[in-house]
């Protein structure tokens, strides 16, 4: 198990069983369901994701509550070593730069501390607001991904491939 991180305003700490349901609670909200979706038991699928051994789930804490979770994952094979990265916050913090925080933090200690050259992040390529968190830490539009994930409209969606080297995170 991973080790608790603390950025500026957010404490990143391993998600235990007891955030399945205010990390579900947040999933179902309008905003982070639409872009993270889910079936019926958000609950079960929040568990699931803690279980994924292929998975690290860190909670993100702010003011003494969980408000999101941060997720990495690797891919391990020598000649293409990397990181990868996926969060959601609760749309009630929003636009305080937790989010840019809980990513830099995972991405320094990612980099730093796991020694990971390279990280990826995939957002919509419509989530202007979560491309411009990952710029500001960093990350670089790297290309547009077609077709890359099917909505709940049943729409083919484009997502956007952004990638950072170790070196150039701020």
């Amino acid at each position: 198990m991973s080790t608790t991180l603390y950025g500026v305003a957010v404490t990143l700490r391993p998600a235990i069983a007891e955030d399945v349901v205010p990390l579900a609670a947040i999933r179902a909200t309008p905003e982070v369901f639409a872009r993270w979706r889910g079936t019926g038991d958000l609950p079960a699928e929040v568990a699931e994701d803690l279980a994924d051994p292929g998975t690290e789930v860190f909670a993100i804490e702010h003011a003494g509550r969980v408000v999101g979770a941060v997720q990495w994952y690797a891919e391990n094979e020598p000649d293409y070593r990397h990181a990868g990265i996926d969060i959601f916050l609760d749309p009630a913090v929003h636009g305080q730069g937790l989010g840019t925080d809980a990513v830099r933090v995972l991405a320094r200690h990612l980099t730093t501390t796991l020694d990971y050259h390279r990280l990826v992040i995939d957002p919509a390529a419509d989530n202007a607001a979560a491309i411009r968190c990952y710029a500001k830490v960093g990350f670089r539009p790297v290309g547009v991904l077609r077709a890359y994930e099917r909505g709940s409209d049943g729409v083919w969606h484009d997502g956007l491939l952004m990638d950072l080297l170790a070196d150039e995170l701020t």
